[in-house]
């Protein structure tokens, strides 16, 4: 942990991470997302420097090493940690970048390249996607932002589903989740839910 206080929200509303599960998903989702647009924007650029540092070193030593290794980013919504700077660095350093698409609902994503920079639209469900889909097959890693995680390395989503369909079939890519640290809390998994292989946040 850093010095740096948590998210100012009612105490006892998000259950212990070590405690048993007290919150139903949505109430859950709900308040992370209210955490998250609680941020001081100061303290968030702070934070979100903190995390692309560590995405950095995370590529750098595990899955870039790998030649013509691709790495699947995304676009951040809600207040998720912007990491545009780290992905500009990424890209000046040769990684080939590509942003999901959701191709239908209860699929697995679909993944297009993409230069920071290049012009995007908007999907159907109001995520930013490159203008020219140039399609590639699944990332050899993948930075996936998380709403919530527990200590285990589950991570809650919005609820669509759409990474643990894209993580099922073997062999995976390696995984690194991004979150705030308050955002670790405790909830149900699912059949279908997969660990990631870590989580990072700014603490």
């Amino acid at each position: 942990m850093t010095g740096d206080p948590r998210i100012p929200c009612a105490p006892g509303l998000l259950p212990d991470a070590g405690a048993s599960p007290t919150l139903e998903k949505p109430q859950l989702r709900r308040l992370l997302k209210e955490g998250r647009r609680a941020i001081d924007p100061e303290r968030k650029r702070a934070w979100d420097d903190r995390i692309g540092a560590r995405v950095l070193d995370w590529w750098q030593s595990g899955p870039g090493g790998r030649p013509g290794a691709v790495l699947g980013v995304y676009w951040p919504l809600a207040g998720e940690p912007d990491l545009h700077p780290a992905y500009a660095e990424l890209a000046e350093a040769g990684v080939r970048l590509a942003l999901p698409v959701v191709l239908a609902r209860n699929t697995a994503l679909g993944w297009a390249a993409w230069v920071p920079g290049e012009p995007t639209t908007t999907d159907c469900l109001g995520v930013a996607v490159p203008l020219e889909r140039r399609m590639v097959a699944r990332p050899d890693g993948l930075l996936v932002p998380c709403l919530g995680f527990d200590a285990r390395g589950y991570r809650l989503g919005y609820g669509g589903g759409f990474y643990d369909r894209t993580l099922a079939p073997e062999p995976r890519p390696a995984t690194l989740g991004i979150a705030y640290s308050f955002q670790q809390a405790s909830f149900d998994i699912d059949e279908y839910d997969i660990a990631l292989d870590r989580i990072v946040t700014e603490a």
